[in-house]
């Protein structure tokens, strides 16, 4: 039997333990950096299955890292795992928007099947590894926080990526494909003015207005936009503006995320933004206080570990979806405006034909190979330290936004339980192959070497910032 068939198989048995886990985080939604419950149900389900625990990675209570070994002599294999939740996003498993609590958080994104699927592959790859009697080591990370691109980065920070020999991760989507672009690296910092109270009305001479240091820092910004590269990217919300129009407020905030295709253009481009939060300070006689959240890298895609997990894809084929669940499909679809999913196809440089369906199960060429998407992850972080690569499979509709609704609808029924099992397979075939094939491995080292000559990975964290508190 070969190894394919053989992991294939192992993850088809063990299937519902991991749709369980799965729905089990669905049902349960938890944001950035407070996923105690599906840390917890991840660490001790890999306990159980004989993976030693490693916990509070990078200060991080809801990061943790699982590892099992066969033998000190072979590749240590990771697999990236996430399970943070979006606000908002809250959703009946229903083709009708329906929220389960108003306002409340749900899986926009997907990421109670992205770590599900990869700590099965991580599970499989470890169940083949004993049966065969191969050496290797195989990890799973549990990482927190990717929403916010916070999590991986403080374990990258920790050292938690430095002895891998290869990561390998996935994300939900709307096809199955290889995604082997780049992204847009990214700071995330909060800019927090003080100033003087008074009464708006009797005495507002002898108030300072943090307000107004923040909308003049955002006017400033604005201006800056016609100065920048087009794939810059700057937004804000203003996260404290005060409490009452009678009072002269004294303490406001504004939370940027400052973007660009590469690490040192965002560090520039950072600088700038600093500039006009100290002109906005000065200007209204305010003080100006800087609470740099997280950063991230763009992504550094490896083509040698790409091409095999595309060779996996293909050999997989498709997924087969029912006459129901491309029904549903559709009617999730069609509650968007058409050129709102023409314009998401586009985006994946996916036919416009395909408006029509609701769901597609095909396999796709590698996608996006000179792109930067116009997004940040955390991935991008491990990518620069060991050689990275990253599938997709079909969990969601065709056309239909990530971070909507629509997505969190089809994470904990069969459409999204399918794709995770698909995407777990893909990955541990890939993890497999690259065990058995040390020449392979080291061509992708190889490519990383090259890739990363010269530019070595630095955190873009700085060393004196902690994690926040969730």
């Amino acid at each position: 039997m070969s190894t394919h068939t053989e992991v294939n198989e192992w993850l088809e048995e063990r299937q519902g333990r991991f749709i369980g886990m799965a729905d089990q985080i669905w049902s349960n939604p938890e944001l950035a950096l407070a996923e105690y419950k599906a840390c917890s149900l991840q660490s001790d389900d890999l306990a159980a299955d004989g993976f030693t625990i490693t916990s509070n990675i990078g200060d991080l209570p809801t990061a943790f890292m699982a590892e099992w070994s066969s033998g000190k002599a072979g590749p240590v294999i990771g697999f990236l795992g996430e399970y943070d939740a979006l606000p908002g996003l809250s959703q009946h498993n229903q083709d009708v928007q329906d929220p389960i609590a108003v306002d409340g958080p749900g899986h926009g994104c997907g990421h109670n099947l992205l770590g599900t699927a990869a700590l099965a592959a991580a599970s499989v790859m470890k169940a083949w590894l004993e049966h065969s009697g191969t050496s290797a080591t195989v990890r799973y990370y549990g990482c927190p926080a990717e929403e916010t691109c916070e999590g991986k980065v403080f374990m990258a920070r920790a050292g938690a990526f430095d002895d891998l020999d290869m990561a390998i991760t996935w994300h939900p989507g709307s096809t199955n494909t290889v995604w082997a672009g780049s992204s847009l690296a990214v700071n995330n910092i909060k800019f927090r003015f003080r100033g003087r109270t008074a009464h708006a009305a009797a005495n507002p001479e002898t108030g300072r207005s943090a307000l107004d240091a923040v909308e003049l820092m955002n006017v400033g910004v604005n201006y800056l936009r016609e100065h920048v590269i087009d794939a810059a990217r700057l937004h804000y919300v203003i996260t404290n503006g005060g409490g009452a129009p009678n009072v002269v407020p004294d303490d406001c905030e504004v939370w940027y995320f400052i973007r660009s295709p590469e690490r040192h253009q965002v560090e520039e481009l950072t600088e700038r933004v600093r500039n006009i939060a100290r002109g906005a300070a000065l200007m209204t006689e305010t003080t100006m206080e800087e609470n740099f959240v997280s950063g991230a890298y763009n992504m550094l895609s490896n083509t040698v570990i790409s091409e095999k997990m595309m060779a996996i894809l293909d050999e997989l084929g498709p997924i087969e979806f029912t006459d129901e669940e491309r029904a549903y499909g559709k009617t999730i679809a069609d509650a968007f405006p058409r050129e709102i999913r023409a314009t998401m196809l586009a985006m994946e440089n996916l036919p416009k034909e395909l408006i029509e369906q609701g769901l597609n199960g095909e396999v796709w060429p590698i996608r996006d190979a000179d792109k930067v998407l116009p997004g940040s992850t955390d991935v991008s972080d491990v990518s620069w330290i060991v050689p990275t690569s990253q599938i997709t499979t079909t969990t969601w509709a065709l056309g239909i936004p990530g971070h909507s609704w629509a997505v969190t609808a089809t994470g904990a029924m069969s459409i999204g339980h399918k794709g995770m099992l698909h995407a777990a397979k893909a990955m541990a075939m890939t993890g497999a192959d690259f065990v058995l094939d040390p020449d392979l491995l080291q061509r992708a080292k190889d490519e990383f070497a090259e890739s990363t000559k010269g530019r070595p990975y630095q955190c873009p964290i700085p060393a004196h910032v902690q994690p926040r508190k969730p």
